[in-house]
Formats: structure tokens, C-alpha cells, sequence
């Protein structure tokens, strides 16, 4: 896992992530471990919790929570995934001039987000049919929130399901807001922004407040395996 992800495009990555909130990483997971992973829903003793998004308003669909230990590999893709993802949150924490700072290992970060009282997992498995949706949200769970976490497409876009797009918005002060799109094929991540991202303007470096959510599935059934890498209080 961490060579696959050493081969991707960080660079690519790296300028995506500053211009738009969010990055493509494609074929993040082979077809067989898409499968694998979607296999695990329906294990209850795995997940920690249960949500049905309609109790809550948070949209329609589900996902649950897995409980520590995780799954060997939703361990191995939190962990490798981390280390060039903090040397851009640290980039991003000096240019808005914030003191917050991200050690090079995750172990080390959760021992942080443990100290804080954010004990609980937050890998989630998210499973939508036909009609649901995820509203646009920000995922803060506690004092410590690391900037940026991932998503993977475990299905089969245009065979398994229609619609179901990754959508991110972005609020530009004194500006409508900006959508972004991100085209996934089964395997594929996307990283993106917490809750906000830099951005350069004619008075300096400014903050961008982003949210992220899933357009209406129009058929079929899509899951999604989503990588935070703070704990929740």
C-alpha cells in the first residue's frame, strides 16, 4: 500500500489540492480488494456504530463506523495516506499563519487526538441505494481535526450505479460559491479539504470554507469506503 501510494502523482496532487480542495488518486485499490472491502458491511461485529442519514437529516443512505482494530487494510491505507498528506496540512497550517503542526506519523498524531478525549475510530463504509444522497457537511468531530481525509469508490460507476457524484462547494467571501466535481472509477480516492483551504488574494493569504457530500444515486448501489484520520470524541 505505501508504494502504490508513493507512486502517485504528489505533485499533481499537491496542486489540486491548493487550487480546487481536492485531488484524484486513481486506482488507490484493485477491483478484487473493492470487493473485499464491500464484502465487510454486513459484518456488524467490525463497525463500531450505525447511521441511517434520514434520522439525522443529514440526507438519505447509510454508513457505519469501524471499530478499532481496523481491518487490516483500512489500517494499512489510513497509515501509508498520512505522511504526504501532513507535509501539506503543515504547509497549509504556515501559510495561514496557524500554530497547529502534524507529526510525520499517524501513530503518533492519534496519540495526540487520544490525549484530547478523541478515542473513537473514524474510518466509515457508506452504502446508498436508489434516491440517496449526502448532504454537504464537514466532518469535525472534537478539538483536534486533521485538514484533509479521503474517500475511495468501492463500486462500479455506470454498471452498478448512475449519479452518485462526489461534490465539493467552496465559499469565496463576497462570492457565490464554486461546485467541483470529482469523476471516480471503481478503486479511485479522492482527497480533499476538512473544512477549509488557503488561498492567495490582494491582501494576503485568506481562507476558503469547503464542504463535500454525494449527489443523488439514480440507480443501483454505491459504496465507498471513507478515510479520516482524526479519532471522534
Amino acid at each position: 500500500m505505501a508504494r502504490r501510494i508513493g507512486r502517485q502523482d504528489w505533485g499533481e496532487i499537491e496542486g489540486a489540492l491548493d487550487a480546487f480542495g481536492c485531488a484524484v488518486m486513481p486506482g488507490l485499490l484493485s477491483e478484487e480488494e473493492c470487493r473485499s472491502l464491500r464484502g465487510l458491511y454486513d459484518e456488524a461485529d467490525l463497525f463500531r456504530s450505525r447511521v441511517v442519514m434520514a434520522r439525522h437529516g443529514f440526507g438519505q443512505g447509510e454508513y457505519q463506523y469501524f471499530a478499532y482494530p481496523l481491518p487490516d487494510p483500512v489500517a494499512q491505507l489510513r497509515s501509508a495516506l498520512y505522511p504526504p498528506l501532513a507535509a501539506i496540512a503543515n504547509r497549509w497550517s504556515a501559510a495561514l499563519g496557524q500554530d497547529a503542526s502534524y507529526p510525520d506519523d499517524h501513530a503518533a498524531y492519534l496519540d495526540r487526538c487520544h490525549e484530547a478525549g478523541q478515542t473513537r475510530p473514524t474510518p466509515l463504509m457508506l452504502r446508498y441505494g436508489p434516491g440517496d444522497y449526502n448532504r454537504l457537511h464537514q466532518d469535525l468531530y472534537g478539538e483536534q481535526v486533521f485538514p484533509l481525509q479521503a474517500a475511495v469508490l468501492l463500486s462500479r460507476p455506470g454498471e452498478e450505479f448512475t449519479g452518485g457524484e462526489f461534490v465539493m462547494t467552496e465559499q469565496r467571501p463576497r462570492a457565490q460559491s464554486r461546485a467541483e466535481v470529482a469523476p471516480l472509477r471503481q478503486g479511485d480516492g479522492v482527497v480533499f479539504a476538512v473544512h477549509y483551504r488557503p488561498a492567495e488574494g490582494k491582501r494576503g493569504i485568506y481562507r476558503l470554507n469547503l464542504r463535500h457530500g454525494v449527489s443523488r444515486l439514480r440507480s443501483g448501489q454505491r459504496h465507498a469506503l471513507g478515510v479520516i484520520f482524526h479519532d471522534a470524541a
